[in-house]
């Protein structure tokens, strides 16, 4: 199967230029294409895995993938698919951003494979050295006024108001096109849907300042859908905010459980998207979606793929590990670390590292209303003390009760956990 039908099997392809060329063109050649990723944050989100596994995809099938880091573009900002003007960051600032997401690239894209490994640019490269004369007399000479004002995302913005520095970043990111296509060999640039007006002004802008061309220059765009969610919320957003790929803005057990979670009704759509899995394995999970829901066999392979992808097996295996312990509300296994991944989001309470009666500490911590109910909750057995039940009345919480000497994990009832943080 070729890589084309393949991405339309998966619901991959949302729009595309000249579709029977670019068959053709990825048929007969080993095609550099490239994606372009603005440091707007010290890290990818999920967001992001569609782009990424696309250029997976492409070099799987033996083409040349170019992660491109808009360290330049990033300066300035993409208004596509928003309402208002980004806020400016300083230039050191995105310079950090821009060297975390090449690093996170790398983990997910290796630059070191023997057969056509993935290249990394930055766009700082080349539009940090142009002056104002040059962009103007080489570059933006090729762009009609109305031209842009009819890209949509310049055409959405104009009644809310669009400042000249966002409105030039269509011309910036078509430079960037221009940049690989000259120095790279590069004819394909994919994105998310939202990109395909800054994807055509690109490859209008290499058909103009290459005009004098003998030969047909052949330069395409693709883009992947937008990913939409069937209960109608926004995909990749929690409770918490964005899902990110940074183990420290979300834990690998957080990750594991924003997939784990998915609805029934998407599930066979994410794997489609963000897997590798084979026809036959995806057949079989569907027939498991459909017949026995209730295992969420497809979740659980969603889940392991994912974290095992963006993490590591290591990490899989004690997002598993916590998982486990907190359904079975045996967390006495938990080291400090899992412990600290799997109860970041419960209620906590902080006290000083003193000796303090149960009964106290479930009043303080408002674990209990108060101390009557405290004594009723300890004597009815629905109070745990890091995953063991305690029925004493006069029980102490000391340091034999603190975990790694840092906190105590309180369980009122079946579900309702507590963290208790020493100072």
């Amino acid at each position: 199967m070729d890589i084309l039908q393949d991405l339309e099997n998966r619901g991959l392809i949302q729009q595309t230029t000249d579709r029977e060329g670019l068959e053709q063109h990825l048929a007969n050649h080993q095609v550099t294409l490239y994606c372009g990723f603005d440091p707007t944050a010290d890290s990818l989100h999920i967001g992001h895995l569609v782009p990424l596994t696309m250029l997976k995809r492409f070099q799987q099938a033996g083409h040349r993938p170019i992660a491109l880091v808009g360290g330049g573009t990033g300066m300035i900002g993409d208004p596509s698919g928003r309402s208002s003007e980004r806020s400016l960051n300083e230039t050191s600032v995105v310079h950090g951003y821009a060297e975390s997401i090449r690093k996170q690239i790398d983990k997910l894209l290796p630059f070191d494979e023997d057969e056509n490994p993935v290249v990394s640019r930055n766009n700082h490269d080349w539009l940090a050295s142009m002056t104002i004369i040059d962009f103007l007399r080489d570059t933006g000479k090729h762009f009609g006024i109305n031209y842009m004002l009819a890209k949509e995302s310049v055409s959405a913005r104009i009644e809310q108001g669009i400042t000249y520095t966002e409105f030039s970043y269509m011309i910036l990111q078509s430079l960037d096109y221009l940049k690989l296509y000259e120095e790279e060999g590069c004819t394909l640039q994919i994105g998310g849907s939202d990109q395909w007006g800054n994807i055509t002004a690109g490859m209008e802008l290499i058909r103009r300042s290459r005009g004098d061309e003998s030969e047909e220059i052949k330069v395409f765009g693709l883009t992947v859908p937008l990913i939409t969610k069937a209960d109608g919320t926004k995909f990749g957003k929690t409770a918490g905010g964005a899902v990110w790929l940074d183990p420290k803005k979300t834990t690998p057990y957080e990750f594991y459980q924003f997939w784990i979670n998915t609805d029934d009704r998407d599930v066979m759509k994410f794997i489609r998207y963000f897997t590798f899995l084979s026809d036959e394995e995806m057949e079989a999970l569907e027939v498991e979606v459909a017949e026995r829901p209730e295992q969420r066999k497809a979740q659980k392979r969603l889940a392991e793929e994912m974290v095992r992808t963006v993490h590591s097996e290591a990490a899989l295996q004690q997002a598993q590990k916590i998982t486990q312990a907190l359904f079975s509300g045996d967390i006495a296994a938990l080291s400090a670390t899992e412990i600290e991944q799997g109860f970041k989001d419960v209620p906590t309470f902080t006290l000083a590292k003193e000796d303090i009666s149960l009964v106290d500490l479930l009043v303080s911590a408002k674990i209990s209303s108060s101390k009557r109910q405290a004594r009723e909750d300890i004597q009815n057995g629905a109070i745990y003390v890091n995953g063991n039940r305690n029925q004493e009345l006069a029980h102490v919480i000391g340091a034999e009760d603190r975990m790694d000497d840092r906190f105590t994990i309180i369980r009122r009832g079946k579900k309702k956990y507590f963290m208790i943080k020493y100072e």
